[in-house]
């Protein structure tokens, strides 16, 4: 029994682990983001090869896998595809690193720890959460919900005492990009702060957008690996329209075998192919508001590889911030589950009653054939017994008659 509840504990956990995970693999890639800029890389072109290395990694496995169990692929989920790669691929990157661009990355890395609020907002109004006021699990919700983004703009925006790490530091970036992107921070005007704010809105609109429109492709398209590949490809498409219409240097677009090569395998293969799959896969068990509870966890990921490979300094609001945002994390992961295990206890009452009742009728049935076929037998039996007394009424019938037959001779 203790083996079977370990057992169905680790099954409820899997949704969450494999969120973490999604998390840290996009960290990763921002750190990766960073050290593409060190290296002069267009920011617009990494994103446009991105979502074509994920098209063509997730593309086989969706035939291969999925080629048994897809469903039919009809126009509503085309156009569902179409707004998953517009609002969920696209969108999101292009818009989040043009406010990286024009203001800074914490600012926009603030901006974008705003999709839980939008995620949460959007799915109340459409009717696919309930708040739950009354309940335990709908407070844990939306007290989380507003715990991890406290966290997360006390993280973003307070200091406080610097916290030292130790001997342990690898620095990744060259000492001349420091100086520049230094330089490139004091000068931002107000304008372009303005402008960045709005970019980083869009973004973290697009993405609450993504995940509502990727649980309703959910419930027509339940295939994860065929969807993303539907989705990858359109938004490699729009990525690329996008980053031609302002690049146009082909030797922007030339790869070796570099970092730049490594950049975009790992953004397209893992973050954009890969992860995708397991955020839909999520998104599908949980709904989306589940999903988006993790976004602030990246910042903390973040924080944590930025003062180790980066040379930045970690300060005390980083802790406090990055505590208070697992804690949010938490109660909003508890009170879902809540309400998972709450709506699954509804469903074992009425199957056994089912199984009882037709094990009832099952009874019913067997009994009836018993007593048919043991009326059969006594009726066979009686039949026999009348057959034989005929029988032998019969032969006493023929002696007599021999009998008065020889007294007249």
């Amino acid at each position: 029994m203790n083996m079977c509840n370990i057992v169905q504990g680790l099954k409820g956990l899997k949704p969450t682990l494999l969120m973490i995970l999604v998390k840290i693999a996009f960290a990763c890639a921002n750190v990766l983001y960073k050290l593409a800029v060190n290296d002069g890389m267009n920011l617009r072109i990494v994103v446009a090869y991105r979502f074509i290395f994920a098209t063509l990694f997730i593309a086989p496995l969706a035939f291969i896998l999925e080629r048994k169990k897809r469903t039919k692929l009809t126009w509503t989920i085309l156009f569902q595809s179409f707004l998953c790669g517009l609002f969920g691929g696209s969108f999101v990157q292009n818009f989040y690193l043009e406010s990286l661009a024009l203001t800074s990355a914490t600012f926009a890395s603030a901006m974008a720890n705003l999709v839980p609020a939008v995620t949460f907002i959007m799915v109340v109004s459409l009717g696919m959460e309930k708040l739950n006021l009354r309940t335990k699990a709908g407070k844990a919700k939306i007290v989380g919900t507003i715990i991890g983004i406290g966290g997360a703009m006390i993280l973003t925006f307070i200091k406080g005492v610097e916290i030292k790490m130790g001997s342990f530091h690898l620095n990744l970036l060259h000492h001349q990009n420091d100086v520049g992107s230094h330089s490139h921070a004091t000068t931002i005007s107000t304008g372009n702060t303005i402008l960045g704010s709005l970019y980083a809105m869009v973004s973290a609109i697009s993405y609450a957008l993504w995940l509502i429109i990727q649980a309703k492709m959910n419930e027509r398209y339940p295939t994860h690996y065929s969807s993303t590949t539907l989705m990858s490809f359109w938004a490699s498409l729009l990525s690329t329209m996008f980053a031609l219409c302002f690049d146009r240097d082909l030797s922007q677009w030339r790869l070796g075998w570099n970092i730049r090569l490594l950049i975009v395998a790992y953004a397209g293969i893992v973050a954009s192919g890969a992860m995708v799959v397991v955020i839909s896969w999520c998104v599908h068990m949980r709904g989306p508001l589940f999903a988006s509870a993790f976004n602030p966890l990246v910042l903390v990921i973040v924080a944590l590889a930025s003062c180790t490979m980066l040379n930045e300094n970690l300060y005390l609001g980083s802790i406090i911030g990055s505590v208070l945002i697992v804690c949010g994390l938490y109660a909003v992961v508890w009170g879902k589950s809540k309400e998972m295990k709450k709506n699954n206890q509804l469903v074992p009452s009425q199957s056994s009653n089912e199984f009882d009742t037709v094990e009832i009728v099952v009874r019913h049935v067997v009994d009836d054939k018993r007593n048919h076929n043991s009326n059969n037998g006594l009726s066979n039996t009686s039949q026999e017994v009348k057959d034989n007394q005929d029988s032998l009424e019969a032969v006493q019938h023929e002696k007599q008659s021999e009998y008065l037959q020889n007294q007249e001779v």
